[in-house]
């Protein structure tokens, strides 16, 4: 495998010093070059992931009319619980990704190695513990009562969506790992090509069952495989093709890694927990205190909205790594100016979109969908605005999180799930689905953001009197319980 020509994250690069040199003699220019590979990444973002995440919305028609309103919703009510169930990776990937940048930057192939088959020897035996458990445990859940289907769904057929949603779910926690690998090696294009393919897949193969006339249970099935299958051929040719030397074994397994592996990924699991339930808690309230077809008649819209939100994280997810380069340069500068232009692409991307789902979304929901929705302008309208706010701002979070400072995310995201679980369940009850998106706006603004800001503002000041040290300086400072992978030393007195 040639030698990566620059370092990604926050990390100081470790290894024999030789190889460390090299590394530091090759490295990039700071500034331009940054913002350049900031560019890249994206254009390539907003481009491939754009259109993956357009594929499940544009199969709704099909899927609403082969399943009805009752079972789409019951689909989209357990599509939830696996998002509020991605905390499942233990913060395993995150920590992968921040631990194979200091690799990455050194050659130090054996160690990547070593990161790799540990992280996916750990997820492989959870997701196999978590499926034996499943299947066992499968038939004697009352998933109807537990989704309110009962008497609408059959029972075996309820039970058979929810094996297939939560096992493909389960075979994908080590799968999607390589996404991690190729982000932390900044091949961050061929992942987004890859991970749009996935989405892709889904078309083809949910219009085949829906032509073939198979049961409603395999439109799920389809559905769910697409991810799955492209992130195994994605595995297959980056560890049979593209990086064969960080090909996973049980040989390269190392307790020591996966200690360390385990105590870095801890805060990021704390956030995937509360973000996955502050995300993914709507459909589940409104199932239990409005009943399924509401479910179906607020889930079809906020997919749509959910494009927005989504689509701007991932144009801001490159950032990760470079803020961790240029918080380790002492390049506050730059992060601040990237951070504010990066602030105001966010919105405008957003804009544009959110307006016309609000003018126009009664209508495209009528001429498009097989099942009539309520077309009511206040939900789009909270919809727009409540995904536009958590967009627009993950600009900041790239930030703490290049730096290892999540605790005041934690903070932020805690108080959000106590308190809009319970203004969304009255609020549902009181004034019906259009005010679920506002009351979330609502209580995220006065609590995840000032967190946010907080946490912005603390990394900056953290790094403002400290300038990097040498390429060899040694190992990462540990600060507060976060890996803020930079070894910095402070500024020589006057």
């Amino acid at each position: 495998m040639p030698q990566p020509r620059s370092a990604l994250g926050t990390a100081a690069p470790e290894g024999p010093p030789e190889a460390v040199a090299r590394a530091s003699a090759a490295a990039p220019p700071a500034g331009a070059g940054r913002s350049r590979r900031l560019a890249t990444g994206v254009l390539t973002a907003g481009v491939a992931r754009g259109v993956g995440l357009l594929a499940p919305v544009l199969l709704i028609p099909v899927c609403l009319s082969r399943l009805g309103a009752e079972r789409y919703g019951l689909w989209m009510a357990v599509l939830a619980l696996t998002g509020m169930a991605a905390f499942a990776d233990l913060g395993l990937g995150a920590g992968l990704m921040t631990k194979l940048a200091p690799c990455y930057a050194s050659g130090d192939t054996a160690r990547a190695r070593g990161y790799v088959s540990t992280a996916y020897a750990v997820l492989t035996a959870v997701a196999v513990t978590l499926g034996v458990l499943l299947w066992s445990l499968a038939w004697l859940v009352p998933w109807t009562s537990l989704f309110n289907v009962a008497g609408v769904v059959d029972p075996g057929e309820t039970r058979a969506v929810v094996l297939i949603c939560l096992t493909s779910f389960l075979v994908n926690i080590p799968l999607a790992l390589v996404v991690r690998v190729q982000y932390a090696y900044q091949q961050v294009g061929e992942s987004n090509l890859w991970q749009g393919a996935g989405a892709l897949a889904t078309v083809p193969l949910v219009l085949l069952v829906a032509r073939l006339g198979l049961p409603a249970v395999a439109v799920v099935a389809a559905a769910s495989a697409g991810p799955l299958l492209a992130n195994l051929a994605n595995s297959a040719w980056v560890y049979g093709r593209r990086m064969p030397a960080l090909r996973p074994g049980i040989g390269a397994v190392d307790r020591r890694l996966g200690a360390a592996l385990l105590r870095l990924g801890g805060m990021f699991f704390l956030v995937t927990v509360l973000t996955g339930l502050s995300t993914n808690m709507d459909n589940l309230i409104i199932t239990h205190t409005l009943g399924p077809e509401s479910v179906t008649a607020y889930a079809v819209p906020a997919r749509l909205a959910l494009l927005l939100g989504a689509l701007v994280t991932v144009l801001n997810l490159p950032l990760w790594s470079a803020n961790g380069d240029a918080l380790a340069r002492g390049d506050l500068a730059w992060v601040r100016r990237t951070v504010r232009r990066m602030l105001v692409l966010s919105v405008l991307a957003t804009v544009p979109p959110a307006v016309g789902l609000v003018l126009a979304g009664d209508r495209l929901f009528a001429a498009w969908l097989p099942v009539p929705l309520d077309g009511n302008r206040w939900l789009l309208g909270g919809l727009a605005l409540w995904f536009l706010l958590i967009g627009s701002f993950s600009a900041l979070m790239m930030v703490q999180n290049a730096a290892g400072v999540v605790r005041p995310q934690v903070v932020g995201l805690v108080v959000y799930v106590g308190v809009a679980a319970v203004a969304k369940w009255h609020a549902v009850e009181a004034y019906g689905l259009a005010a679920v998106p506002f009351v979330g706006t609502a209580v995220y603004a006065l609590t995840v953001l000032p967190a946010g800001l907080y946490g912005y503002r603390r990394t900056l000041a953290r790094y403002a009197g400290l300038r990097p040290a040498s390429p060899s300086a040694g190992p990462a400072v540990e600060q507060d319980g976060d890996a803020v992978g930079a070894r910095r030393e402070r500024r020589p007195g006057p």
